[in-house]
């Protein structure tokens, strides 16, 4: 088992214990392939990859295909012959040349039990559709997107209080020993795959900045939740005077109402209160346009807001 070579495919925070943990474990990592660098900022700044920086502070070997079906990336590919190509997080699907270099084949961890939540934010949507457990899944990779045979499944916790951040850091951790037990397992040969039950299958699409834009007719549940499963992008959000205004935390309250959706019915002692379906959601704390994070009571000390404006 210690000879094993790897050849790591990863490119966000998310895939960095995977990567400790498989150099922790004794196989050889060969290369770590992550994502192209990127400019950000006016100054184009350049940023690297979290993935690389790990690669990096461990010496390994780093790679930055454009593209994966460019022959020089196959070529290489096939000139050092990995055991395994372990994917976390990647951000593309592996084409067929590469897929059937590994003798091992191409294993992938996904942060959802599949075929729930395929796609690139399973976490943040699991937490958006109200769910109260998740995990993650390995699996031996095909040509479709997290549609490969599963190896092996671990549950795991949503509390109420989990953001995608906070939920995210612990999938991190449990998927990357269930990773390692996985590589382990296969090299033994005892491992079976399982196909997945198309049946049961569904989509966690990218997020887009829209996502979280709060929809004032949801009942204050679907908000909060909303709310932590687009924390910490792109973050939950609504209008207030024609200015976007962010909503960093808040708390449901049953309180009942007869007001349309989105007014503000309570601004006294420091408690942001608005109405939405059939409940009503206080907001802790909030950014202004252009302004700082602060607490409600902050914020409403700063901005004449007035009972009955409405939001969004």
């Amino acid at each position: 088992m210690d000879s094993l070579r790897v050849v790591f495919m990863g490119t966000p925070a998310f895939a960095v214990p995977s990567l400790n943990a498989v150099v922790t474990a004794g196989f050889e990592c060969l290369a770590v392939v992550t994502q192209p660098d990127k400019t950000v900022g006016r100054g184009l700044t350049t940023s690297i990859s979290a993935i690389k920086k790990a690669a990096l502070d461990l010496d390994i070997e780093v790679r930055q295909p454009e593209r994966l079906k460019e022959p020089s990336f196959i070529d290489w590919l096939e000139t050092i012959q990995p055991d395994v190509i372990v994917v976390v997080a990647y951000g593309k699907i592996l084409p067929e040349e590469a897929l059937r270099i590994p003798r091992l084949g191409c294993v992938n961890l996904h942060a959802s039990l599949l075929p729930r939540y395929r796609g690139a934010s399973p976490i943040n949507r699991a937490i958006m559709d109200g769910q109260t457990s998740t995990g993650a899944c390995t699996m031996l990779m095909d040509k479709g997107m997290d549609t490969g045979p599963i190896l092996l499944c671990e549950s795991s916790e949503i509390r109420p209080d989990d953001t995608a951040l906070t939920l995210s850091a612990r999938l991190a951790e449990s998927g990357a020993l269930l990773l390692v037990k996985t590589i382990g397992l296969l090299s033994q040969g005892t491992l079976k795959a399982i196909q997945q039950d198309e049946r049961s299958a569904t989509y966690a699409p990218p997020l887009k900045k829209e996502d979280g834009r709060i929809d004032w007719t949801r009942s204050a549940k679907e908000i909060y939740n909303l709310m932590r499963g687009v924390t910490p992008w792109p973050g939950a959000y609504t209008f207030l005077n024609g200015k976007t205004l962010k909503i960093h935390s808040g708390l449901v309250r049953p309180d009942g109402h007869d007001n349309p959706p989105g007014t503000i019915i309570a601004i006294s002692n420091g408690r942001l209160v608005v109405a939405c379906k059939g409940s009503v959601f206080e907001i802790t704390e909030v950014q202004l346009e252009n302004k700082k994070r602060m607490s409600a009571d902050e914020f409403m000390r700063g901005v004449r807001l007035k009972q009955g404006e409405r939001l969004g």
